[in-house]
Formats: structure tokens, sequence, C-alpha cells
């Protein structure tokens, strides 16, 4: 059964535009240091499930694409690097602390703004419009993903 989520990512680091000119469209969700985020990953995302791609930490944040999870999880490798910002000490080889999936774009979309979606009652349960709410990655129930295909439609 497919499953849908919203996944964040900082435009500045890797946008829609981004991911739109990488080969086959696809990038690996590095950096995810929560442990919350990262058992979504884990445990219950699927190769095939959609993803709301979540411009954050910009001057306008929302949703600017549609995307996929392309692959199954593996170990994030950018733990084991100094030079990453993503570099934990505490992870090793032996005991990784770290994964991430690969991400395809599906389309990118006009941009469904965090003001926009929090004027909505149809999208008044998504967990990124709950007070503290600061996951990178969260769930996405059937009801909210069909709204937002919606609210993307000319």
């Amino acid at each position: 059964m497919t499953q849908y989520w919203l996944m964040k990512s900082e435009p500045d680091e890797c946008s829609i535009d981004d991911l739109a000119r990488l080969p086959q469209q696809t990038v690996p969700w590095t950096g995810v240091r929560n442990y919350q985020a990262r058992n979504f990953m884990r445990d219950a995302m699927k190769v095939g499930d959609g993803v709301l791609f979540y411009h954050s930490s910009c001057a306008e944040p929302g949703i600017a694409g549609l995307a996929e999870v392309a692959s199954g999880v593996t170990v994030d490798e950018t733990q084991f690097d100094p030079q990453s910002p993503y570099f934990d000490p505490k992870a090793s080889r032996d005991k990784p602390r770290w994964l991430h999936v690969h991400v395809k774009l599906r389309r990118k979309t006009r941009l469904l703004s965090l003001r926009e979606m929090r004027s909505r009652p149809e999208l008044a349960s998504m967990l990124l419009l709950k007070p503290g709410s600061r996951l990178s990655i969260t769930p996405v129930t059937p009801q909210e993903w069909q709204a937002v295909l919606a609210l993307l439609e000319p």
C-alpha cells in the first residue's frame, strides 16, 4: 500500500530545481539527524511512496513539487565524513546511526506556501501545521495527499 510523506529540504542545499537537474532526477536524502525521522525512513518508507517536496528555512516555505521514494533505506555515508556538516563522531561503520533513501522527482509544481496551507481547513490535521512540529520528514494521510493535489491543480 502506498504511503505519503512530506520531506523538507532547504532550497540552498537542494531545491526542487536542483533535483530536476540531477542525473535521473534522483537525490540521496542525506543529513537526517533526528531519530523519529530516521525511523520513518527505516521502518515505514517503501519504494514508490509519494513525497511532498517541501522547501524549508527560506523566504517563502512551502511544497514545491511531487516526488517519490526511489530506493530502500541504506547507510548515510555523510555521518562518517569529518568534512561533512552531517558528520557524527559517535557513528561507526559497524554501528551506523543514520540512514537515507533516494528521492526521485515526479514533477515540479507551483509553490503551495505554508501560509496558504495554514488557511486550508482540509489540511488542518497535517503534522507540518501542528505547533512545535519541526521534523524534516512527516507522514501525510491519503486525504491530506489528495487535498494537496487538488490545491496544486490549475
